[in-house]
């Protein structure tokens, strides 16, 4: 779920059939998508080509990995290879922005990392991270009951409307979104195996290690924070910046920093400058997606705007207007803020009204400024590490793009009116 426009690669939607399938079915040379597979795996990379497109370098990782695991999926049963394996590879390869890998590519590179074993360490535990994200997002999709994801059906809506005339009534939702709850399983397994592949000797393998269960279990506790305060109708400022710095920050920016400084072997004053700069920068990458939630255009957002008021989400946003408006005897306000939160059928007329009360508490602008802080801080902690000058600069320009604002994910801040973009995209963070 992140506050940015994501870029979806122009992928096709893998095969999904409803019956018997041949064993195999694609010939061995051939990719999950129909492409032809490299004889060389892509991971053994020069790091300046890395260096000139990192998302395509992890992309190509994830072809060759998935092409292996849909195959083998597909040999194991053809429905479940095509339903459930080609979904988890299709989701993985069709959007974002591969926000998570650049963050450790980039700190691999800004603490020196450019030799071979390192490089393909990176190429692939950044896929590894794709992978975690895949399902973060689609179990995120099934608890929320979002019906988009990256201007697209969510998975559990998709695999629902697939069996709509084939199953019962009730059936095909209860089928699309137990699939989905196994699609993500079946992404987090993938990523584990990973991960585990990757040859790490020593300290680093033992650092990576521990960070990436860390991660993981961080990025759960994170998320349950989230649920319970939409069931406890949660209105405090620091149990909601807490759920966002777990739900988000952690894994989104300082885990994969502190991988990517791990990797290159650097020394502990580096990491944990760079760390602390993943941690102010990553908060505030949430924050800005809980301001797009609510402010943004859907045509950039990809999804459906208010979603997060209409769960009932302990954001920080509502957390400040809440504080806010008790404060100053607003009772209008709380009243808006009351009846619309978790409101599932607020209509737009309603989403408008908790707009203004977000914008005429103060607490739009108080987050915009907290946003603002948090990533000069980060930027600061950059600033006072010893970095490679290169991968550095790269590294910081990355920190202060993150939660950047951008007119197009935002039609409210100015009354601005884009243009639709070509292939919108989702939010990513919210995980």
């Amino acid at each position: 779920m992140g506050p940015t426009q994501a870029e979806d690669h122009d992928t096709a939607r893998p095969r999904l059939v409803g019956g018997p399938a041949s064993p195999r079915a694609r010939p061995d040379d051939v990719d999950v998508d129909g492409g032809p597979r490299t004889a060389r795996p892509p991971w053994h990379e020069d790091a300046s080509a890395v260096d000139r497109d990192v998302a395509g370098a992890v992309g190509r990782v994830l072809d060759h990995v998935l092409a292996d695991r849909v195959d083998r999926a597909r040999d194991l049963d053809p429905l479940f290879g095509d339903d459930v394996a080609g979904r988890v590879a299709h989701f993985t390869r069709a959007g974002g922005k591969r926000t998570r890998s650049r963050f450790l590519w980039w700190t691999l590179r800004a603490c020196g990392g450019e030799s071979a074993a390192p490089v393909a360490a990176a190429l692939r535990i950044g896929a590894a991270l794709e992978l975690l994200q895949t399902c973060a997002l689609v179990h995120d999709d099934v608890m929320d009951g979002s019906v988009l994801r990256r201007a697209r059906p969510a998975v559990h809506v998709d695999v629902a409307a697939q069996y709509a005339d084939a199953a019962p009534a009730g059936r095909a939702e209860r089928l699309g979104g137990g699939t989905a709850v196994l699609t993500g399983d079946l992404a987090l397994a993938w990523a584990d195996d990973l991960l585990a592949e990757v040859p790490l000797e020593g300290g680093a393998a033992r650092t990576v290690r521990r960070l990436w269960s860390d991660m993981r279990t961080e990025m759960v506790a994170g998320q349950y924070l989230d649920l319970h305060g939409q069931a406890t109708g949660s209105r405090s400022l620091p149990r909601a910046l807490r759920t966002a710095r777990l739900k988000s920050a952690l894994y989104s920016v300082e885990r994969p920093i502190a991988l990517g400084a791990a990797l290159a072997g650097a020394d502990d004053g580096t990491t944990a400058a760079l760390c602390a700069a993943g941690r102010c920068v990553g908060t505030a990458f949430q924050l800005r997606d809980d301001l797009s939630d609510v402010f943004g255009d859907p045509r950039y957002t990809g999804k459906p705007a208010g979603g997060d008021i209409r769960e009932g989400k302990p954001t920080c946003l509502v957390a400040l207007a809440h504080a806010r408006a008790a404060a100053a005897g607003d009772h209008r306000a709380l009243d808006v803020l009351e009846r619309s939160l978790g409101h599932e059928a607020l209509t737009g007329e309603g989403l408008e009204e908790v707009r203004e009360v977000l914008a005429g508490t103060g607490a739009r602008a108080a987050v915009e400024a907290m946003i603002d802080r948090l990533v000069a801080q980060g930027l600061r902690h950059v600033d006072g590490a010893l970095l490679d000058p290169h991968g550095g600069e790269r590294l910081r320009l990355l920190l202060a793009s993150a939660a950047g604002e951008g007119p197009v994910r935002d039609a409210h801040a100015r009354g601005a009116r884009p243009e639709p973009a070509r292939a919108a995209g989702g939010r990513e963070a919210g995980r």
